[in-house]
This record gives C-alpha cells, sequence and structure tokens, in this order.
C-alpha cells in the first residue's frame, strides 16, 4: 500500500464521488445513476479509477450522461437544502465507507455492494442535506444499514 489509504479504497472513493456528481448534475437519485450505469460501466470505473480522475470530473460525467442517456430529474438535494451543503466528494467518503463496511462483513464483492448500498432505503436518509444523517459516524451509519432504519 502506497499512501494514506489502499488504492482500491480510493478508486471506491472516487468512483462514489462521480455518482453523486452525476446526480447533483442531472437532478436524480443516487440509485438511478447507479442503475443507469449497470455493474459493467460501474466495475471498468473501479478498474480504471487513477485514470479516470487525472480527467475533468466534468468531462467525465458529461460523457457517461450522454453515453448512458441520462435523463434529467427532479431530485434536487442542493436547491432544497437550508444547510451547508456537502461537496460531492465529502458524500463520495460517506458511501465508501459504508459500502466497504458492507462488503466486508457480507463477504461480497464492492461493486455489487455498490449496487445494493445506493438502491437500499439509506440513500434517501444520506442524500437529504436537511437532515445530519450523512455527517454521523461511519459505524452508526453500518449499523443503521444492517438494522434497516435509522437508530435511535
Amino acid at each position: 500500500m502506497t499512501g494514506r489509504e489502499n488504492p482500491n479504497e480510493n478508486d471506491l472513493f472516487f468512483v462514489c464521488s462521480l455518482i453523486d456528481y452525476i446526480g447533483r448534475k442531472t437532478k436524480n437519485y443516487r440509485s438511478t445513476v447507479v442503475n443507469a450505469l449497470g455493474m459493467q460501466e460501474l466495475q471498468h470505473l473501479y478498474d480504471y479509477a487513477d485514470v479516470y480522475h487525472c480527467e475533468n470530473i466534468d468531462k467525465v460525467s458529461d460523457e457517461l450522461i450522454e453515453k448512458y442517456h441520462i435523463e434529467e430529474g427532479y431530485f434536487d438535494n442542493i436547491a432544497t437544502a437550508r444547510y451547508s451543503i456537502p461537496s460531492h466528494w465529502d458524500i463520495g467518503k460517506v458511501y465508501q465507507r459504508l459500502i466497504l463496511d458492507v462488503a466486508h462483513t457480507t463477504g461480497s464483492d464492492v461493486i455489487s455492494t455498490l449496487m445494493t448500498v445506493y438502491n437500499s432505503w439509506i440513500t434517501r436518509k444520506i442524500d437529504n442535506y436537511n437532515s445530519s444523517m450523512y455527517y454521523e459516524n461511519p459505524s452508526y451509519l453500518f449499523e443503521s444499514y444492517k438494522a434497516g432504519a435509522v437508530l435511535v
């Protein structure tokens, strides 16, 4: 391992951040973006994240939006936010940690786990910037995910 983080974990961080970036740009739920890209493209982005992160994220996102015909949606969590808005990098880190926790526990591969997490109930909570869910401790998010509901 070189650097502060395992390169594969950093690649996942980039893919999660890109998903959020595309979601913001197209005003779509992140599950819509993930499902439009599909497993094969997500695996490709993960495998070549070290190359893609050297590109302009606007260019990469525009190419993916065009290639996968991701239409503009109605989910604009930026416009409806009343408080400080986390960056796509901030949210990418939240999802990266949750996906890694789930993958390590279930023994699933990272991309399958990514698809499962982004299509679960917790994304609506994390992506609601008027709540504090995205600020929560990674272990709290993981335990809530496992429980199937926000823990009290």
